[in-house]
């Protein structure tokens, strides 16, 4: 099945909710946050964006990414969420997301994107994930989110042209 990607809009403000409570990795507060963001984001707060991946049979949100401009600095954006349906993980579809958030910034004149994620176990794919799309560990801070769990920080340099060339 193909998607095609668009904006999120207040009518799939239900399935971003449900979306990202089915993977499984985020607590009930950051559920809630997905949310927020979405809603400020609607209401106009350029600080939040969103584009989301419609299957294009039955019109339905099956994944999304957000990001926005990092407070103080020059072309510095965070990624804060990459959600993809369960049965679509694995098709390709969190990288034509991060493909797309990338060409936006891109053609934006944005410099770096920063992700932050968690050095669980259950979260190696998510680290894979990054580090097979051009990702470099920066940095970790160790028990940041809880004991035993250390915030793990990635970034990409979107000015050395080579998005293209990151495998995919």
């Amino acid at each position: 099945m193909s998607c095609s990607l668009r904006p999120v809009g207040r009518a799939q403000r239900a399935r971003l909710e449900q979306l990202t409570r089915a993977t499984g990795f985020f607590r009930e507060e950051e559920v809630a946050t997905a949310v927020e963001l979405l809603d400020e984001s609607l209401a106009g707060d350029d600080d939040y964006r969103f584009v989301g991946a419609f299957d294009q049979t039955a019109e339905t949100l099956v994944g999304y990414a957000c990001w926005g401009p990092t407070p103080g600095t020059e072309g510095t954006h965070d990624l804060y969420w990459i959600v993809v349906d369960h049965d679509r993980q694995g098709a390709g579809l969190g990288t034509q997301l991060l493909r797309e958030v990338e060409r936006r910034l891109t053609a934006d004149g944005c410099r770096l994107v920063v992700v932050e994620t968690s050095s669980r176990t259950d979260y190696a794919p998510t680290r894979a994930f990054y580090e097979h799309r051009g990702y470099t560990r920066a940095a970790t801070i160790p028990g940041y989110y809880a004991p035993g769990d250390d915030l793990v920080v990635y970034t990409k340099d979107l000015t050395d042209g080579d998005l293209a060339g990151a495998a995919s």
